[in-house]
């Protein structure tokens, strides 16, 4: 497999008629040949090791444990302790995020970027993920858009590669 670093890749977002360049800080790598519906780290851990369901219950990022994982739909979710587990084992579509984790500001723009763990919004009871700052600030400006635009696109790109899209 082929993993691309996040700092080499540059994505041009158009928002409200001006352009908007994005490049992504962290330098995570993510696999751009991988036709995943889920945006997983090489051991197939989602949101990079992050609970899932402290986004809800404690309102920020919180980094998980591999003392306490489950597995849904293919992925390894971290969590910080066992009563989050336990809560995302009773209700993983609750808690999961949006879009496989990858970015939802992505999305709306028929891209899967990686999903960010520490750029996020709980919206309508749902999880997203942005892949950075610059693409946070563009997707603030318009989330309901924003979100009518990737709901419509994820359909048609989850099942391709990041680089052929």
């Amino acid at each position: 497999m082929k993993y691309f670093s996040r700092n080499l890749l540059l994505v041009a977002l158009i928002s409200a008629g001006s352009t908007v360049a994005i490049v992504p800080q962290a330098a995570l790598a993510y696999d751009i040949d991988s036709t995943s519906v889920l945006d997983l780290d090489e051991e197939g851990v989602a949101i990079r090791g992050f609970d899932p369901v402290a986004y809800f219950k404690v309102g920020k990022p919180t980094e998980g444990s591999a003392k306490f994982t489950a597995s849904y739909k293919g992925a390894t979710y971290h969590f910080a302790n066992a009563s989050n587990r336990n809560a995302f084992k009773a209700a993983p579509a609750k808690y999961e995020p949006q879009f496989g984790g990858f970015c939802a500001m992505g999305a709306a723009l028929s891209k899967k970027l990686d999903g960010d763990p520490e750029i996020w919004h709980v919206v309508d009871k749902k999880l997203y993920l942005i892949v950075n700052k610059d693409a946070d600030a563009a997707w603030l400006k318009d989330v309901p858009g924003y979100l009518v635009k990737a709901n419509d696109n994820w359909p048609k790109i989850r099942d391709k590669a990041p680089k052929d899209l």
